[in-house]
């Protein structure tokens, strides 16, 4: 069942790992600790139905590279004399930031915008799950973009 698992999704992962990493070797040393996660929960996860598990195996790889980049922003701040408490700081001012420019836009085209630029699918993938044209997810998306682009500015 593992082999299975590994051989259907470890390609899908590692195109995803390396469009947001852009580093080949990072993206592979990511898929590769989410398998060890799933290996380590044990029967959990093989318990879990297809669309589960690869929804798990995509949302621990997502908190993996999370953590790469906290860890990355920690040891530079380190190396350039900052605290790790102001460093910190600033990953939640950011983070309040980020929500607050999402807050502007409506909830469907928040969890537009989250889909596409936050959890990587492509607009004709959000197409398809919420069952409306391609043509219109675009439109949304580039609404979203020049609100957000305006705020931005200011």
């Amino acid at each position: 069942m593992w082999e299975e698992v590994y051989n259907a999704l470890y390609p899908e992962l590692l195109r995803y790992a390396g469009g947001i990493c852009k580093e080949p070797q990072a993206a592979e040393d990511l898929v590769q600790e989410t398998f060890l996660k799933a290996l380590q929960t044990g029967d959990l996860f093989l318990d879990l139905g297809p669309s589960q598990r690869r929804a798990w195996l995509y949302r621990t790889l997502k908190n993996g590279l999370w953590d790469r980049y906290r860890r990355a922003k920690v040891e530079r701040a380190y190396l350039e004399g900052q605290s790790p408490e102001e460093s910190y700081m600033e990953l939640g001012l950011q983070r309040v930031e980020n929500e607050q420019l999402l807050n502007l836009l409506s909830p469907q085209d928040r969890m537009l915008f989250t889909l596409r630029y936050i959890e990587g699918y492509t607009g004709a993938e959000i197409a398809e799950m919420l069952e409306m044209p391609s043509g219109t997810v675009r439109a949304r998306l580039c609404r979203c973009r020049t609100v957000l682009k305006k705020q931005m500015d200011l």
